[in-house]
C-alpha cells in the first residue's frame, strides 16, 4: 500500500498526531509513505491557464507537480488540516485550487477511481465537520473512487491536553478506520453518486464543449465518442 499524505499546516498539533496514529494502523511500511507540507507553495492566482490551455503553465508548477506524481502513484490519498474558522486551512485550499484542472468537469486522471481519499481535520470545538467536509468534496471532484472523513473534537488547544478518555475514543475510531481502508485497498469501486457525476460530466463535454482542451482530453481517454 502506498500512501501520499498532504499536510495543510506544518506544525506538529494535534491534526498531525492524529494522521501519524491512522498511518500506524495501515498496512504500509515507512518507505511506503510520503508526506508534503504545502507551506511554502505559491497561491493560485486564477489564471485560469491550467485549464484553459496548459498545466504545466501554471507558475508554481515545479512545486506542485511531485505532489501530483505521488497522488498518481498511491493507493490511499491523506488530507490532513487542522479546522481554520470552520474550514481548512488557507495553504491546503489554495493547493487545492491549482488541482481545479483535474475535476471532473475538466480533465480527470481516470485512474483517481481505484483510490482511496481520507479527510482527516480536528478541532478544539466546532468546525472539523465543516473542515473533513470540504475536503472530501474535492476528493469527489478528482474522481476518488472511495472518501472516508474523520473529523475529531479533540478539546484542547496541544495533543499533551487531550485527556485519556478522549484518547481512547479517538484510539477506537483510528482503529476501525484503519481496518476499513486496509480492507478496502486494491477492491476500489466508485459509488453510483460518483459514476452518475462523471456520466453528467461526459455529456456537458460532448453537448457543450466550451474548452476544446478539455473536450479533447475525454475524446482521448475515450470517455466520449464522435461520429
Amino acid at each position: 500500500m502506498k500512501i501520499t499524505v498532504i499536510h495543510g499546516q506544518a506544525h506538529h498539533r494535534n491534526t498531525y498526531h492524529l494522521t501519524q496514529l491512522l498511518l500506524e494502523q495501515l498496512d504500509c511500511s515507512k518507505e511506503d509513505i510520503t508526506e508534503f507540507k504545502i507551506n511554502g507553495i505559491g497561491q493560485c492566482v486564477g489564471c485560469f491557464q491550467c485549464i484553459l490551455k496548459d498545466e504545466k503553465i501554471c507558475p508554481h508548477r515545479e512545486q506542485i507537480e511531485p505532489i501530483i506524481r505521488s497522488m498518481e502513484a498511491a493507493d490511499v490519498i491523506v488530507m490532513a488540516s487542522p479546522n481554520y474558522v470552520m474550514g481548512m486551512t488557507g495553504q491546503l485550499k489554495s493547493f487545492c485550487d491549482h488541482m481545479a484542472y483535474r475535476w471532473m468537469s475538466h480533465r480527470p486522471n481516470g485512474e483517481m477511481k481505484n483510490k482511496i481519499g481520507v479527510a482527516i481535520s480536528t478541532t478544539a470545538g466546532l468546525g472539523a465537520k465543516k473542515a473533513t467536509k470540504d475536503m472530501a468534496i474535492q476528493f469527489r471532484w478528482w474522481a476518488i473512487g472511495k472518501v472516508y472523513k474523520l473529523p475529531f473534537t479533540v478539546a484542547a488547544s496541544s495533543w499533551d491536553e487531550v485527556d485519556n478518555k478522549r484518547r481512547v475514543k479517538l484510539e477506537r475510531k483510528i482503529e476501525k478506520l484503519g481496518m476499513r481502508i486496509n480492507a478496502k485497498c486494491g477492491n476500489v469501486k466508485p459509488g453510483i453518486k460518483s459514476r452518475f457525476l462523471f456520466y453528467m460530466m461526459g455529456k456537458m463535454q460532448k453537448g457543450m464543449g466550451y474548452n476544446a482542451v478539455d473536450v479533447s482530453w475525454w475524446k482521448k481517454h475515450g470517455w466520449i465518442k464522435t461520429k
